[in-house]
Parts: structure tokens; sequence; C-alpha cells
């Protein structure tokens, strides 16, 4: 999966928008039919989900590289299982993909996280829960 890398390019509305069309295409709809439950339907799932799933998966298969919330402090706050946001100035590195690996890790809900040393089940569980609400931007995802 090479979405993490251009999930966030500028083209990625255009192509996005493609993808719409060919699924509207497939189903044999118009233009105003909404392609969300399309692509549920076809068990595609959208550009930013599938963006969002080949983060997840990058964030598990090299947890080493990330440092958790737990071994900055030693406190037993609910965020203890999170990632660590480092903090920057800069707006170019807080847009990039290793802030939105964290800040999309720091979203998934506690059962899901837990699920992270079995990277099967966590992709299982990850797809399922994407399948179902087929996000069409990570802002939709963020305020899920």
């Amino acid at each position: 999966m090479v979405y993490h890398f251009w999930g966030t390019s500028p083209h990625s509305k255009k192509i996005f928008r493609m993808r719409k069309r060919i699924v509207r295409i497939m189903m044999g709809c118009r233009k105003e039919v909404s392609c969300r439950n399309l692509f549920r339907k076809l068990k595609i799932l959208p550009l930013m989900s599938q963006y969002i799933l080949s983060l997840m998966m990058f964030v598990i298969k090299n947890k080493n590289q990330f440092t958790v919330n737990s071994e900055i402090h030693n406190i037993n706050t609910r965020q203890h299982a999170n990632l660590h946001q480092p903090t920057s100035n800069l707006t170019g590195y807080q847009q990039g993909i290793y802030c939105s690996e964290v800040s999309v890790y720091n979203k998934l809900d506690p059962h899901t996280k837990q699920l992270s040393d079995d990277p099967k089940n966590f992709e299982l569980r990850l797809k399922k829960f994407l399948y179902l609400h087929s996000f069409c931007s990570l802002e939709e995802y963020f305020q899920y």
C-alpha cells in the first residue's frame, strides 16, 4: 500500500472524484447519487479510508519508531496508551505524514489500539470500521 505517500497530495481530490465517477458507472447510477453506499456495496474503501488504513498499518508494523505517552511520563492518564505527538512550529511538519500517523492512531478507539500487537486482527477490525463509515476526508474521521 502506497496510499500514505499521496493521500494528502494536491491531486488526491481529483483522484477521489475519478474513483467516485468510476463507481457510479460500475453501478449504473447518476451523478446525483451519493457514493458512500456504493462504496459499501462494492466493499471498496474511499481514498481517505484507504489512506487511514495505510497509515495505521505503517504505524503497527513500525511501532518501535514511535514514542508512547507512558514512556514520556509515569502518570497513568487516559492518554497513556496514545502515541506522543511531537511539538513543532513548522506547519509543513505539523501537516506531514508523521504527525498525521500519530493523530489518526490516537483517535482510534481503545479496543482497536489493544489489538496493535496482533497486526492481522488489528487490520481486520480497522477495515470493518472503515467499511462501515466510509470516510471521505480526514476531517470527517477526526469528527467521528
